[in-house]
């Protein structure tokens, strides 16, 4: 797979990157599980890569998936159950559509439905559910490890070198193609806006110290771009 954010497009992955990520998705489900007993992991990772290399997509894409999950093993020391907040990274944007806003509400309904039936504890499967619904805000409540660790690692493309922000920013207009461009610009500016309104992007000790300075230069230069 590519290097964390330094792609945002919807290029075709290769069989060894989907191998790849089948085998993290394994990784985080018996994890979570505990136990090697249970339903093949496999069928649930195979439709979760097929959720997420649908063709609309342009920046919720593997790659974007990937570069979530590779943050997460950053951040993983942070988090109290990191196996569950990868398998949140995989649900969080699983449902997915630019001109919908229940995805998060739909995505983590999914996962409720997946993971119970993939034998996950009641436990497990609620923290996850919990955490795809947080991403929806990207505000844990303070203390809440596992949902900092998830929200950093899913902000974190805010923090991008310039020429992988600007194609971040380029493809989430993409995505938003049917959208006229006055009313997209008014709209994203807005949204960049309450970003930077923030008293915090980040919340995990790295994000802090990493990730704040270069998101809120991207985030300024960019509003200064639409406006």
């Amino acid at each position: 797979m590519p290097d964390p954010d330094t792609h945002t497009g919807t290029e075709a992955e290769t069989a060894a990157d989907k191998e790849a990520l089948r085998q993290a998705w394994r990784e985080a489900l018996l994890g979570a599980r505990g136990t090697a007993t249970g339903p093949d992991p496999t069928p649930y990772a195979d439709n979760l890569l097929t959720r997420w290399s649908e063709p609309h997509r342009r920046y919720h894409t593997l790659t974007h998936l990937n570069n979530v999950l590779t943050h997460l093993n950053t951040l993983e020391d942070h988090a109290h159950a990191p196996h569950r907040v990868h398998l949140a990274a995989w649900f969080h944007d699983a449902v997915y559509a630019p001109d919908r806003s229940e995805n998060e509400e739909r995505s983590a309904r999914l996962a409720e439905r997946a993971l119970t039936e993939a034998g996950l504890p009641p436990e497990a499967t609620a923290e996850v559910a919990r955490l795809v619904r947080l991403t929806t805000t990207h505000d844990p409540a303070d203390g809440d490890r596992n949902g900092e660790a998830l929200c950093d690692a899913d902000l974190a493309i805010l923090a991008a070198p310039p020429d992988a922000y600007a194609a971040y920013a380029a493809a989430v207009r993409e995505e938003y193609a049917f959208v006229p461009d006055e009313a997209f610009r008014a709209g994203r500016a807005d949204v960049l806006r309450q970003l930077l309104a923030l008293p915090r992007l980040f919340r995990t000790p790295h994000g802090t110290a990493h990730w704040e300075a270069p998101a809120r230069e991207n985030l300024t230069t960019e509003l200064a771009l639409l406006t």
